[in-house]
């Protein structure tokens, strides 16, 4: 008997395990390991062992290869790994990422494997089970996101299904809600504002600051003689607790503002109540410690003053000065009260295009990467454009009589 190999009897050899059909297509991947994939027994059995050798070894030498026992992992597993090489993000960014994905993503897709995700199932989730347009917006951010990666790490999946996901259209509100209020009715409510919090109310009305841009403005940031501010700081809210950013909502945010009377008169009542240092303490590792003490607008306490306190004071005073209303929002169902103290930030806007200050120049004032957002959104009114049309139609239907409806 032929002793195959030496010491051994060819009867003794193992028998390979993968050979179960009649074709077996064996290659190396790009690291030079053996892979192999069996075909069944029928006709066309060894043309698609060849067709698939083709396609792998191309796949190999262009380097497009993906082992498809890597996209067999769950999601939950990827998420794991995906997560941890994530860079550094704002502190709100990443909640918002984790939020999304222990609420929405995970309870629905957490077990699948990566390899059996399909667009139109995804789409058909994100349309039915995933409740409101930013929502959505934000869910399919973070799978695309996700999904793309898997794509880029060795071809885990040979596409992203999450690519071109669909989240219909964002919720419109009328017109007549967008509006700020005008320069007379915003005089009204200060009028009914606590005497304390005027100041506050004045100064964004004069200077257009977000809400957490003005109460973290620090006296040090202030130059009275030179009639002007310096925006270096936010104050962000994460999980109903204030911590301080480093850096504005953009680029554009680091702005200097000019300071009318009125703003330096609000200004300065404040620092003569609180006296704060002129002084600014860098943000350590602790963003939560606020230093308070620095402020030049605070609550009536000394501490930081937040949206929730402000506006215990603001409902009341917009219904004593008639001029609450009532608005349901289009994409939460919620009720909520016209006219809103961001509305200010509006209502800056408007008046800056009244003085016929520059796009350009209002743009860099309010902090805006893009000037089409103010224009549009901020500066133009229904009545305004009405009244245009209106005086260019005139001449064309001055004493034109108008018909009668008479009975027969």
């Amino acid at each position: 008997m032929e002793v195959y190999p030496p010491g051994e009897t060819y009867s003794d050899r193992r028998r390979r395990r993968d050979c179960i059909g009649s074709w077996q297509a064996r290659y190396r991947d790009p690291s030079g390991k053996q892979k192999a994939k069996n075909f069944p027994i029928d006709k066309g059995g060894k043309k698609a062992a060849e067709a698939f050798l083709d396609r792998i070894r191309t796949n190999v030498r262009e380097r497009t290869y993906g082992d498809p026992k890597r996209g067999q992992i769950t999601l939950s597993q990827w998420w794991e790994l995906w997560w941890e090489a994530q860079p550094d993000r704002a502190v709100t960014t990443r909640n918002r990422k984790l939020s999304n994905w222990t609420v929405h993503v995970e309870p629905k897709w957490g077990q699948w494997k990566l390899c059996d995700l399909e667009h139109i199932e995804l789409q058909a989730w994100l349309t039915r089970e995933v409740r409101g347009y930013h929502t959505r917006k934000k869910v399919q951010e973070l799978l695309n996101q996700m999904l793309r990666a898997a794509v880029k790490d060795g071809k885990r999946i040979p596409f992203n299904p999450a690519a071109d996901l669909e989240v219909g259209e964002a919720p419109r509100k009328h017109p007549d809600d967008l509006r700020p209020p005008t320069r007379e009715q915003f005089a009204l409510i200060v009028e009914q504002l606590p005497r304390y919090y005027r100041p506050l109310a004045v100064f964004l009305e004069h200077t257009g600051l977000r809400w957490g841009e003005a109460t973290a403005l620090r006296w040090e940031c202030v130059d009275l003689e030179a009639q002007h501010f310096k925006v270096k700081e936010v104050l962000s809210e994460d999980s109903g607790r204030l911590f301080r950013k480093p850096a504005p909502k953009s680029v554009a945010g680091f702005r200097t503002v000019p300071l009318t009377p009125q703003a330096a008169d609000a200004v300065r009542t404040m620092v003569d109540r609180w006296r704060p240092p002129e002084k600014v303490t860098p943000i350590g590792d602790d963003p939560y410690d606020l230093h308070a003490e620095e402020l030049v607008f605070r609550g009536p306490q000394g501490g930081v003053l937040t949206r929730h306190n402000f506006r215990r004071v603001w409902v009341p005073a917009i219904k004593d000065a008639g001029l609450a209303r009532e608005v349901t929002n289009p994409e939460t169902g919620r009720l909520e009260w016209w006219p809103r103290v961001h509305d200010t930030r509006h209502l800056f806007a408007t008046w800056l295009k009244d003085l016929g200050v520059s796009e350009k120049d209002t743009q860099a004032v309010m902090g805006h990467e893009r000037g089409s957002k103010v224009t549009w959104i901020y500066q133009h009114a229904p009545e305004d454009v009405a009244a245009k049309v209106r005086a260019r139609m005139a001449p064309e239907t001055e004493g034109v009589r108008t018909l009668r409806a008479v009975a027969g």
